[in-house]
């Protein structure tokens, strides 16, 4: 890898946003992104957008998305990030309904992220099981856990885990990816056919590096995005870690850095010192080469983009 992106390569993209935590690219040149108003923001090639809401009678308001999958047949299957939890399904004219409600019996909590491998299963991260949330904004997190419905019924196949976030199927089959937050560290467990082996740490974060989102290059690297640090890192097959870009304010990760070895770190710390990406929280591999990349944010009323020195790989949805 070259050196790090210079900050002023880093571009906005979109506008008037509303908390765009996930971003989703396709080969047709449309983003889509989560919006707290309910549902997903559709970007066109052209930037003007396209807002898809619903709501459910199964919920007191509205949806809070945080993880979104583009399903074959253009709709949405949103991670509800309130107290309620779950996995919803929204459709392009409004429908939401629910997909996934509870595991093992027991309903799901504030839920972070969904996926589908290419083999059709669908793949739920929950953060933690603490109330409030943020309780677990701790070096000792462990109550997060990874959902998996095959269709053999949905079940904890990976549990204990260090405030669960993204995770990604590798594009050989072989892994599930798992970023641990507060654990700060990316895991990776084998796929079996009946769910996960035993997991293996790929890589271990340090100062101001919470992992966040993810995603995966055609050279076998991992890009590793990370709240309150403001950096992307790119895990190479060896487990290397290289700083790809690096946007954060040193005073503001010093104070947090602080606050979490104390264990007093809380919602605060996700609210203030956003610099110049608000708190970059996932990636997306576009355009015609799958060369530039997009980041979400949790704070900006927008993307950020730059050229990536490597392609990303086809994701499940690039087609839709």
């Amino acid at each position: 890898m070259n050196a790090p992106v210079e900050l002023a390569a880093l571009l906005p993209h979109g506008h008037d946003l509303d908390r765009p935590e996930c971003v989703l690219a396709t080969a047709a040149g449309d983003l889509y992104v989560s919006d707290s108003h309910g549902g997903v923001t559709r970007i066109h090639p052209d930037r003007t957008r396209t807002r898809y809401t619903g709501r459910s009678g199964e919920l007191p308001g509205p949806i809070v998305p945080n993880g979104v999958a583009l399903e074959p047949d253009g709709s949405f299957l949103i991670a509800h990030l309130g107290d309620e939890g779950g996995v919803f399904r929204l459709t392009r004219d409004g429908r939401l309904s629910p997909v996934l409600r509870e595991v093992d019996g027991t309903p799901l909590p504030s839920t972070n992220f969904v996926t589908r491998d290419r083999s059709g299963r669908l793949w739920v991260t929950v953060s933690t099981r603490a109330v409030p949330r943020d309780a677990d904004y701790r070096p000792g997190a462990r109550s997060g856990f990874v959902v998996l419905d095959d269709g053999r019924g949905p079940r904890i196949v990976a549990d204990r885990l260090g405030y669960t976030n993204e995770c990604a199927p590798s594009p050989d089959g072989r892994w599930l990816y798992v970023n641990e937050t507060f654990a700060r560290r990316l895991s990776r467990f084998p796929l079996r056919g009946d769910g996960l082996g035993a997991p293996e740490v790929v890589a271990e974060f340090g100062p101001g590096e919470f992992p966040d989102g993810l995603g995966m290059d055609v050279d076998g690297g991992v890009w590793v995005v990370c709240v309150v640090g403001n950096k992307v890192l790119r895990v190479a097959p060896d487990g290397a870690v290289t700083t790809v870009v690096d946007a954060g304010e040193p005073g503001y990760v010093a104070e947090v850095e602080r606050a979490y070895r104390t264990g007093r770190m809380g919602p605060a710390h996700l609210r203030d010192g956003g610099g110049l990406l608000g708190h970059c929280s996932s990636i997306a591999f576009g355009g015609p080469d799958r060369r530039t990349a997009y980041l979400g944010s949790l704070r900006n009323g927008h993307l950020t983009r730059f050229d990536s020195p490597v392609a990303g790989v086809e994701p499940v949805g690039w087609h839709r």
